[in-house]
C-alpha cells in the first residue's frame, strides 16, 4: 500500500544556535510538535538525525533518509553558527491523518505563530508525494518534489492539501480540504 510523503521547508530569520528569545522559542516548541505528531493516528515515521544537535543539519548522520538537503533558493548558512533553517521529512498513512496533524492542536498553535520565525521566501513551504511501501524517500526527494511544485504547480509528482492527488495520479478531493471541498473523499 503507497504511503504519503512529506516534505517542508522554512528560512528562519536567525540561525538556529542564535540566542534570542524567539528562535530559542521555536526550537523549544519544535520538540513538543514533534511528540504530538508522532502520536497521530495515520503518522508513520519521520526523518530524525542519530547524531544531530541544533545547527548540525547538513553534517548529520540521517541513515535511510540519506544525505541532508534543501532548495537551490536556500541562501543562507550551512554551518553549525550560521544554519537558518527547518525541515521536516514524514510519511504518513494518507493525506485527512496528515492534514489533521497539521491544522489541529499544538501544530496548529505554532503554524499561526510561523511568521514570527520564519521568512516569508514567495516559495512554497512544503510538498506530498506518494512513495511505494517500503520506500524511504531521502531529502533529495523532498527537495526535488518542492522545487518541481514551485515550478509547476500541484500535480500527481508534487502536490499540495488544495489539490491533492490520489496514489494512481488521478486528481481527488478530501472532504473539508481545499477548493470544492464539499466533496466527499
Amino acid at each position: 500500500m503507497p504511503r504519503l510523503a512529506l516534505y517542508t521547508f522554512g528560512v528562519l530569520k536567525s540561525p538556529l544556535v542564535d540566542p534570542a528569545s524567539l528562535t530559542r522559542e521555536f526550537y523549544d516548541i519544535g520538540g513538543a510538535v514533534y511528540r504530538t505528531v508522532s502520536r497521530h493516528p495515520g503518522y508513520l515515521a519521520h526523518a530524525e538525525a542519530a547524531d544531530a544537535d541544533r545547527g548540525t543539519l547538513f553534517e548529520a548522520d540521517w541513515g535511510a533518509w540519506g544525505e541532508f538537503a534543501v532548495p537551490t533558493w536556500y541562501s543562507k548558512g550551512r554551518t553549525r553558527e550560521t544554519t537558518a533553517l527547518a525541515a521536516t521529512l514524514s510519511l504518513w498513512t494518507a493525506l485527512r491523518p496528515a492534514f489533521d496533524a497539521v491544522y489541529t492542536g499544538l501544530h496548529r498553535e505554532a503554524l499561526n505563530r510561523r511568521y514570527d520565525w520564519f521568512e516569508r521566501t514567495g516559495h512554497p513551504n512544503y510538498v506530498f508525494w506518494w512513495v511505494a511501501d517500503g520506500v524511504t524517500p531521502t531529502w533529495r526527494d523532498g527537495v526535488r518534489r518542492l522545487e518541481h511544485l514551485h515550478d509547476h504547480g500541484s500535480v500527481p509528482h508534487a502536490f499540495t492539501y488544495p489539490h491533492p492527488f490520489a496514489p494512481d495520479g488521478t486528481a481527488t478531493r478530501i472532504n473539508g480540504i481545499g477548493p470544492k471541498s464539499d466533496q466527499v473523499p
